[in-house]
């Protein structure tokens, strides 16, 4: 066990920024709050760079309930990039808003709670980190203080707190069962448990991650929040908490979920396919954007569910996941940021845009065709690994029904991706440069990382060392 509170740097960091920025927020006057956002991005920026140099350094567990290895490093980086571009696209669209400050700061705090669920390794740190990744968002969500957004904010808190009390109701039924939380005990321990009090614990547990992954049947809040709330807080909480709570629940299927009499895996697979498809079908005649990157997010999160089906049966389960949720978040990025960017929801808003901003409407397709998994972006070589993983254990009608919903998929995504480049006279126009500039980065990137990916996978795929 390690007790250096100095490998918990990017995670203080983070904390320390979002302190600072709410102490100046408070005190700077309305027309100098820009710095809070200044602030925030050099927390997250110089967290990254913290995260990077741990990741090059032994793992091991800190305090006993915090898990340093390589899902935790990579759960660090992605969350504080994906952060430092919402930051980004905020900066702009918030100046000058009452809540300029609270707003930054709220998103650190949302950001570090996706951070700490994905490193728990004890049922009593997931418990704070989803508190601490739901609360900020809840806030984030009715920022806004319009109708929608205030309707939004209302359904997902709610919605929080009943299956919250559900995890909590799941963790202490654990609890009883083995006599401690922490993830390395309760995998020795529940084996020996009753298996329908295992059932439910388990059931009840997974009930609040799904919430956080947006997994069904904890869906429901998504394409509300995602219509609902600003275009950029609905970029940030379809991205960021999903990063964390997949990578959470990897780790509580690798370190005790493999090892309880419950049959965790089926009830898992079954949630995949109706998650994915599910989405596809609540996607096909959605006439609002934000509202189809919504049910679109919900269907990703049925595809993300196939590594985690697969953990502790092989060795691609662990780097199929990692993958693909770093392929996720960058491509959700770039479809919400030319949602920003337009900044109309409607599909027929959109229209022209080609003409109007080639290098928009490029990063639309390339990030809805990545969505689907078109070579060469980064989400083609997730599904591809995700799928193999799959099939490699055992589960390879799960991985059928997913190379089905993928195809099905491609309908809405060209619903939106057809009006862009339909000719014409161009009515639409670009009201945010930063967040096409976001768009377009985080297009190239899906495709750097695509293409990278191809010296990988033929080594990943045979669970060899690439």
């Amino acid at each position: 066990m390690n007790e250096n509170p100095l490998d918990l740097l990017p995670e203080l960091l983070v904390l320390g920024g979002a302190v600072i920025g709410l102490l100046a927020g408070s005190f700077l006057p309305p027309g100098r709050r820009r710095a809070v956002a200044w602030i925030c991005g050099a927390a997250l920026a110089g967290g990254t760079a913290a995260a990077v140099a741990a990741a090059a350094r032994p793992g091991g567990t800190v305090f006993g309930a915090y898990a340093l290895d390589p899902p935790t490093h990579v759960a660090r980086i992605m969350v504080m990039l994906a952060t430092l571009a919402v930051v980004v696209l905020a900066a702009g669209r918030a100046r000058g808003h009452p809540r300029e400050a609270e707003a930054h700061v709220l998103l650190l705090l949302a950001a570090l709670g996706a951070v700490v669920l994905a490193a728990a390794d004890d049922l009593l740190v997931l418990v704070a980190a989803y508190l601490l990744a739901s609360i900020p968002a809840y806030a984030l969500a009715g920022i806004a203080g319009d109708a929608r957004g205030t309707e939004a904010a209302l359904k997902y808190y709610l919605m929080g707190a009943f299956l919250g009390v559900l995890m909590l109701a799941g963790v202490t039924l654990l609890y009883g069962l083995a006599g401690s939380t922490a993830y390395p005990v309760l995998g020795g321990r529940l084996p020996a448990a009753s298996g329908a009090a295992v059932a439910c614990g388990v059931v009840a547990l997974l009930a609040g991650v799904l919430f956080k992954v947006g997994g069904v049947p904890a869906h429901f809040w998504v394409p509300d929040v995602a219509e609902g709330a600003p275009a950029v807080v609905a970029a940030f909480v379809t991205t960021v908490p999903k990063v964390g709570g997949f990578v959470a629940l990897a780790r509580m299927a690798g370190e005790f979920l493999a090892a309880s009499p419950a049959d965790w895996r089926l009830l898992a697979a079954l949630v995949a396919a109706a998650t994915m498809t599910l989405g596809n079908l609540a996607a096909f005649f959605q006439d609002n954007v934000r509202r189809l990157l919504g049910y679109s997010t919900v269907s990703q999160a049925g595809y993300l569910l196939l590594p985690v089906v697969a953990a502790g049966r092989g060795g691609l389960a662990e780097p199929a996941l990692l993958f693909y949720v770093a392929a996720y978040a960058v491509t959700n990025l770039g479809a919400f940021s030319v949602a920003v960017a337009v900044g109309r929801d409607s599909l027929d808003d959109h229209a022209g845009l080609a003409r109007r901003a080639p290098g928009v409407a490029v990063a639309l397709a390339v990030c809805l065709l990545g969505f689907v998994g078109t070579p060469p972006t980064a989400v083609f070589a997730g599904k591809v690994l995700a799928f193999t993983a799959a099939w490699d254990a055992g589960y390879a009608w799960l991985a059928v029904v997913a190379a089905v919903n993928t195809v099905a998929s491609v309908f809405y995504y060209l619903r939106w991706i057809a009006p862009a480049f339909r000719p014409g006279e161009a009515a639409v126009r670009i009201r945010s440069r930063t967040a096409a500039r976001v768009a377009c980065g985080a297009a190239a990137l899906s495709v750097l990382l695509g293409v990278a990916s191809g010296l990988l996978l033929p080594g990943l795929s045979r669970g060899t060392p690439p």
